[in-house]
């Protein structure tokens, strides 16, 4: 499985940089995880094959490229893009942003060939296919309903946090995965925003350090969603806490995992 955090920020040489604002995975080049800086900063193979968005929630640093990808496709679309998420995500996007005022509603448009934008539901817990990958979402802990995921292509398996702060539900089914290939975790505040962590429902250091606690496998873990801000300070946190395996997940590398 290739895994690859889309860039989504500009240092000054104006080159893509280290620093995370917004957050979209792409696996296989074919299969998008949360469409922050999809339209943005995929390449034009990704542009070509990627027709399935798999949402986390509805935050807009994890959704923002979103309308901007379906819109750059719209009139060479031959099939719709299929946007997987939680009923409840479906509706904040249906009365938030595709409502005509932020953003046109795709899911009532078509092309010359069809419909360009379509929705599939998917219920927390329940596995579901996507392309070749079977996905199982699983509730975390952020401060709207928001999931998690287990996502194989029947060689690897790799678990995925997305947003949120201390969890239960994640982990006995993470733990009970066999062949865990990678852990991403968030950790986006460093442990003197730690109140502000708790607020907003996000890691630091600290109580990342208590989650992984609860993690059972032996594989490598890659930390995502560092607040840009933070990073430098997050990162040495990270590393005064001296876990196996953990590293911080770089932005525009593809991972073979």
């Amino acid at each position: 499985m290739k895994l690859q955090l889309l860039p989504s920020t500009f240092d000054e040489s104006e080159k893509a940089s280290c620093r995370q604002h917004l957050a979209c995975f792409i696996v296989d080049d074919l299969v998008a995880f949360d469409a922050g800086s999809l339209a943005m900063a995929c390449s034009d193979k990704q542009r070509d094959n990627v027709r399935d968005i798999v949402l986390s929630h509805a935050h807009l640093d994890h959704i923002a490229g979103l309308p901007l990808f379906i819109d750059d496709l719209y009139s060479a679309l031959t099939e719709p893009v299929v946007v997987h998420a939680t009923a409840d995500v479906i509706d904040v996007l249906e009365r938030d942003i595709f409502n005509w005022s932020v953003y046109p509603k795709f899911s009532e448009l078509a092309n010359e060939f069809g419909p360009v934008m379509a929705y599939r539901s998917f219920d927390l817990g329940s596995a579901f296919s996507v392309q070749h990958l079977q996905v199982t979402p699983l509730a975390v802990n952020h401060r709207v309903p928001t999931a998690g995921f287990i996502i194989s292509d029947g060689r690897s398996t790799v678990a995925m946090s997305g947003d949120t702060s201390a969890m239960d539900a994640f982990w006995p089914t993470v733990n009970e995965t066999e062949q865990l290939t990678a852990l991403l975790i968030e950790c986006a505040f460093p442990n003197e925003l730690e109140d502000l962590a708790e607020i907003s429902h996000h890691l630091t250091p600290r109580s990342l350090a208590a989650e992984l606690e609860k993690f059972e496998a032996d594989c490598p873990i890659h930390i995502i969603n560092i607040k840009p801000a933070f990073r430098d300070t997050v990162i040495a946190q990270l590393g005064e806490l001296k876990i196996k395996g953990l590293a911080i997940l770089e932005v525009g590398k593809v991972y073979d995992l």
